[in-house]
């Protein structure tokens, strides 16, 4: 018989890094161009700025 307690999962305190994560302006990563090549790995991503003022993530 399954009881609402064995679907409980224990509680995990969040993590908190070390340092903050460092802080880019969008305006100063992506130029006037609006796009930015980033290599990761053996990959190439498109980071580019759309008409709307969204960040869009393309491989």
């Amino acid at each position: 018989m399954i009881t609402a307690a064995t679907n409980v999962l224990p509680a995990v305190p969040p993590r908190t890094p070390a340092t903050p994560p460092g802080v880019v302006r969008a305006v100063d990563l992506l130029g006037a161009a609006h796009r930015l090549v980033i290599e990761h790995g053996n990959e190439r991503y498109v980071l580019s700025l759309t008409r709307n003022g969204k960040l869009l993530l393309t491989k």
